[in-house]
């Protein structure tokens, strides 16, 4: 038997995540979250300090280096404080309450998040990063250390003020107000104001930092949808555009990085994340089958590739985000100096520095990452054919093609950056989605083998009976799962159900939604909590219904629910769906653009089509299939028998001999189309107009 743990004794070597194990060796004392350690801080009645962050988190490594390796810092977090470490992607539950008590206290969020919690768990204050010494007016995390121990100790009335003040404001979040109506004019009016606070020069949101906002883009894409007004697609095309030219695209490797610091795109933050990547990846396919702009084919193929070679698990999964940092500094591994590229490419180096933005003094401090913002109007990347026709259209795309191969090779000689390879269901699950959708879209087999792929694993080694665990490493498994995991999983399982027609994939749906429903469902609002109700460890149910990176578990649930209806024909999912969308709608009244999530699962709901295919022409099925997936919902019917009884087009398919399809909205259908390229008109001509 082991040796019990020395009360200053870190304890987080036997944790399977990688950001806790990167703080294993730690002077300080640290506990994973759980009933032990606060238990520790009742007994001991010492206050609680919570550190949160993630892997792939630069400024949580500065404040690590600083502070948590320093002996004498650790020394008066040991003597003062029972001390938590949390990885927010692992606990995203645990983050969102304390994230939600910082910005109660009115300050401004991010990582790493830096709580004082009571012994019981409850938030008293907080901030992010604190410097080790004091600079900028920012005060030195030892002197905040001794303030907040004081006042526990010789001012309990103060920390009590705080406590019950916050403890209130967090229980009032979730609490309905009223009831609002958003319909299609709303929208429309909502879609505008978003519209306009775009960049025109540099597309996404005006000013700096500027963050890829998948969700506003899938918004504005479909209000121009919605309306047949250009200037929406091509406010989403021109921010795509900017950033598939951008520093935040890694131009050698694929993928995007989390952000960019500057307005440009140019600089980015760069770690790389598996949600933004599994968004962009969606909106570039459905791009370029709008535009034809080959640009937004490559980078989705590029991406992919990425994907497939740096973030699949041993189990086939999805890894969750590469680090920003490698040899203890942010974008080393990314970033090229001129000499570099010129000893590298010789002849070729200036024709490349050329596009690709490189020069002696470089674009970050001192150094350069590649881009081709520069030249953004006549790049290659931008205006190279697609296929075989590239290299004709462009001689230099190949050219170029193969630069970006030499320098790759050379790059994956370097110290790479952290991989964080846990695997989450819920961001496993957005990436699920994303590889069937933009693969139908780009005629891309394969995309659709790996999404099989993954969701197998977390299907048959990440659940228990029917119920999902969150995360997955070390073959340790994480349980119970957040109401985030079953959205998401739901929505990959749909998804893979609508391109297969393989009913298994229902079966799974259902029984998720069926444990989705039992353990984290609202009856007041109609939505869904992120924790289970079995899951006790928490001083308070976190039930935000705000849009983050990701979209809100809600909004996630709320398009889920609206397919579910019509390919089970059981009106009882829509109801559910309009329960949950007014419920949230009605108590945020004043903070929609906090929920652009759920105004997108909102035009599902009123403009859905569903596309029934009668018959056994697969030809019909895959045309359907290649319409914009944001709004179309397909379902195979060889014959009447398959479709529910109280499907409005039952009695169609009765007298109808043959393949065809028929185009629902809301009660009414189409007439039979029997050929593949009129089904889009027929679409068109029965939604409703904005």
């Amino acid at each position: 038997m082991s040796a019990s743990p020395t009360a200053h004794e870190n304890r987080l070597a036997g944790a399977t995540s990688p950001y806790l194990l990167q703080h294993a060796h730690n002077p300080v004392a640290w506990w994973q979250w759980g009933p032990e350690a606060l238990a520790t801080a009742q007994r001991e009645n010492k206050p609680i300090l919570l550190s949160i962050g993630y892997a792939a988190c630069h400024w949580c490594h500065v404040m690590a280096h600083e502070s948590f390796e320093d002996e004498a810092t650790a020394a008066v977090m040991n003597e003062l404080f029972v001390n938590i470490k949390v990885d927010r992607e692992e606990r995203p539950d645990i983050d969102q309450i304390y994230m939600t008590a910082l910005h109660v206290l009115g300050e401004q969020g991010g990582w790493p998040l830096t709580m004082f919690l009571t012994p019981k768990g409850e938030p008293v204050w907080g901030g992010t990063y604190f410097p080790r010494e004091s600079r900028f007016g920012r005060p030195a995390f030892v002197d905040v250390l001794r303030e907040v121990a004081r006042l526990f100790n010789e001012e309990p009335d103060k920390i009590e003020q705080n406590r019950a003040a916050l403890l209130r404001q967090l229980a009032d979040k979730a609490r309905p107000a009223g009831k609002v109506t958003i319909g299609l004019k709303e929208l429309d009016g909502a879609a505008k104001q978003i519209g306009n606070a775009f960049d025109a020069v540099h597309g996404g949101l005006r000013g700096a930092p500027k963050f890829p906002q998948p969700s506003l883009l899938e918004f504005l894409w479909r209000a121009g949808i919605r309306t047949g007004d250009a200037r929406f697609f091509e406010t989403v095309e021109h921010t795509l555009t900017h950033m598939s030219e951008g520093g935040i695209y890694d131009h050698l490797g694929g993928g995007f990085s989390r952000y960019s610091v500057d307005e440009k795109w140019l600089v980015p933050h760069f770690e790389k994340m598996l949600y933004d990547n599994a968004q962009l990846l969606e909106l570039l396919a459905l791009a370029f089958q709008r535009s034809g702009n080959p640009l937004f084919a490559r980078r989705a193929r590029e991406t992919f590739g990425w994907l497939e070679r740096e973030m699949v698990t041993r189990e086939g999964a999805f890894a969750a985000s590469l680090d920003a940092d490698s040899e203890g500094e942010e974008g080393k591994f990314y970033v090229w100096s001129l000499a570099e590229i010129e000893t590298a490419l010789g002849p070729d180096a200036a024709d490349f520095a050329l596009q690709y933005d490189v020069t002696s003094a470089g674009n970050f401090e001192g150094h350069n990452i590649l881009n081709c913002l520069k030249h953004l109007p006549r790049s290659t990347e931008s205006h190279a054919a697609e296929g075989a026709n590239e290299n004709a259209a462009f001689p230099d795309a190949l050219r170029f093609f193969m630069l970006r191969g030499k320098l790759l090779e050379i790059r994956e000689k370097r110290i790479r950056p952290g991989l964080d390879d846990k695997v989450l269901a819920d961001w496993n699950g957005l990436m699920i989605a994303a590889l069937v959708r933009a693969g139908i879209i780009l005629n891309e087999p394969s995309w659709l083998a790996l999404a099989r792929r993954a969701f197998d694993f977390i299907a048959g080694s990440m659940t228990r009976g029917d119920r999902l665990g969150h995360s997955f490493r070390a073959v340790k498994l994480l349980l119970p799962g957040l109401g985030s995991d079953y959205a998401a999983m739901i929505r990959a399982a749909l998804a893979l159900y609508e391109a297969t027609g393989e009913s298994a994939f229902l079966d799974r749906t259902l029984a998720w939604q069926r444990e989705f429903d039992t353990h984290y469902a609202d009856p007041e609002t109609g939505g869904y909590y992120l924790t289970a109700d079995d899951a006790g460890d928490l001083v308070v149910r976190p039930h935000s219904t705000v849009d983050d990176a990701i979209p809100n578990l809600n909004a996630v649930a709320a398009g889920n629910l609206v397919r579910l209806a019509a390919f089970t024909g059981d009106h009882a999912w829509r109801e559910k769906a309009d329960r949950l969308i007014e419920g949230i709608m009605s108590a945020n009244a004043r903070n929609l653009f906090g929920h652009v999530s759920l105004l997108n699962a909102l035009d599902l709901r009123l403009r859905a089509a569903e596309i029934v295919v009668t018959g056994t022409d697969d030809v019909l099925v895959q045309a359907a299939l290649k319409l914009p997936y944001l709004d179309r919902i397909v379902l195979r019917a060889p014959s009447a028998n398959a479709l529910p009884a109280s499907h409005p087009a039952q009695e169609k398919l009765k007298a109808t001999q043959g393949s065809a399809v028929f185009v629902c909205v809301g009660e009414t259908c189409s007439l039979p189309v029997t050929s593949p390229d009129e089904i889009a008109a027929a679409v068109a001509a029965m939604r409703p107009s904005s």
